[in-house]
C-alpha cells in the first residue's frame, strides 16, 4: 500500500503525467532565468562589498540554526526528486519501450531521447523540479559571505552555470539529463545531509567528503558526456544536441575550475601539515 502511494504522488499523479514546458510554467521564460542569475550575482557581489565596509575586523555573522535548516531541506528535497524521478523513468520505459526497443535499450534511453521528443510528462516535471531547486541551492552562497566572509568565483559560477544549463534541458529536451539529475540529487541528498550532520555538531569526515562527492559526480558525468556522443554518432542521432555541445562545454568550464580549485585546496593542505610537523620537530628539539 505504501509503495501504490508513493508511486502514484510521485509517478502518476494527473498533474505529473499532464505536465508540459511551456511559458505558462513559472520561471520558463529566457527573461526570468537571466534577470534571476543576474539577480543572484550582484547581490552576492553587493553584500560582500557590504559586509567589508561594514565589519573591517573579520568577524562572521551569526546564523543559527539557519545553515542546518537549509541543508536538511535541501537533502530531502534531493531524495524526493531522485525518487520522483526514478519512478517516473520507470514508468515511462514500461510504457513506451515498444516504440523503440528494436532501436535502443533502456539504458541508451537515459543517455539519448530519441529525435521529436517534447518537453512534456513525468520524467520533464521531474526536471522542471530539480531546475526550480537550483534557486534554492543558491542560498548556500549567502550562508558562506555571512559566515566564512568569502565570496567564491567558483560558487556564483557554478550555481549560475548549472542553473542555465537546467534550463536548457527543459528548452530544448535535452538528451543525457535524465541521468543527470539522478547522478545530481542521489550526491546533493549525501552531501547536504554531512552538512547537516556536522552542522548540529557531529563529528566530521578526516577526509575532504564534500570535495570527493563532487569528484565522483564529475566523473560520472565525463563518462555519460561520452556515451551521448557515441549513440549520436552511431543510432541516428540524439535529441536536443545543440544544447548538450554546450552544456558539454559548461560542463568542461566547472570541471576546469573545480580542477584547479582541488589542487589548490590540496597544495594548501600540505602547506599546513609541513608547518604543523616543522613546528613539532622545533618542539621536541627544545625539549
Amino acid at each position: 500500500m505504501n509503495t501504490q502511494y508513493l508511486t502514484y504522488y510521485l509517478s502518476n499523479h494527473p498533474s505529473i503525467v499532464s505536465f508540459r514546458w511551456s511559458t505558462q510554467s513559472w520561471g520558463s521564460t529566457w527573461s526570468f532565468l537571466f534577470y534571476a542569475i543576474s539577480f543572484y550575482i550582484f547581490f552576492s557581489i553587493f553584500i560582500h562589498l557590504l559586509l567589508l565596509i561594514l565589519l573591517r575586523r573579520e568577524r562572521s555573522v551569526r546564523l543559527g540554526p539557519i545553515p542546518a535548516i537549509h541543508s536538511l531541506c535541501m537533502s530531502l528535497v534531493s531524495v524526493i526528486i531522485f525518487s520522483g524521478i526514478l519512478l517516473s523513468t520507470s514508468t515511462e520505459i514500461q510504457e513506451t519501450k515498444w516504440f523503440w526497443r528494436r532501436s535502443k535499450t533502456p539504458f541508451q534511453w537515459l543517455l539519448c531521447f530519441p529525435l521529436g521528443t517534447r518537453p512534456s510528462g513525468r520524467v520533464f516535471f521531474w526536471s522542471y523540479m530539480y531546475y526550480l531547486s537550483r534557486f534554492l541551492h543558491m542560498f548556500r552562497t549567502l550562508f558562506t559571505i555571512l559566515q566564512k566572509r568569502k565570496l567564491s568565483f567558483f560558487q556564483l559560477f557554478n550555481n549560475s552555470i548549472l542553473a542555465f544549463m537546467s534550463f536548457l534541458w527543459l528548452e530544448f529536451s535535452q538528451s543525457f539529463q535524465v541521468l543527470a539529475i539522478l547522478l545530481a540529487t542521489l550526491v546533493y541528498s549525501v552531501v547536504y545531509a554531512y552538512r547537516f550532520w556536522t552542522a548540529i555538531g557531529f563529528r566530521s569526515a578526516c577526509f575532504p567528503f564534500v570535495v570527493n562527492c563532487q569528484i565522483l559526480s564529475l566523473g560520472c558525468n565525463l563518462c555519460c558526456h561520452v556515451g551521448v556522443l557515441l549513440l549520436h554518432l552511431m543510432k541516428g542521432g540524439c535529441n536536443g544536441i545543440g544544447a548538450w555541445i554546450f552544456n558539454s562545454v559548461l560542463n568542461g568550464a566547472i570541471l576546469l575550475l573545480f580542477l584547479n580549485f582541488y589542487v589548490k585546496m590540496h597544495l594548501a593542505n600540505k602547506k599546513k601539515k609541513k608547518k604543523k610537523l616543522q613546528h613539532e620537530i622545533a618542539v621536541v628539539k627544545k625539549e
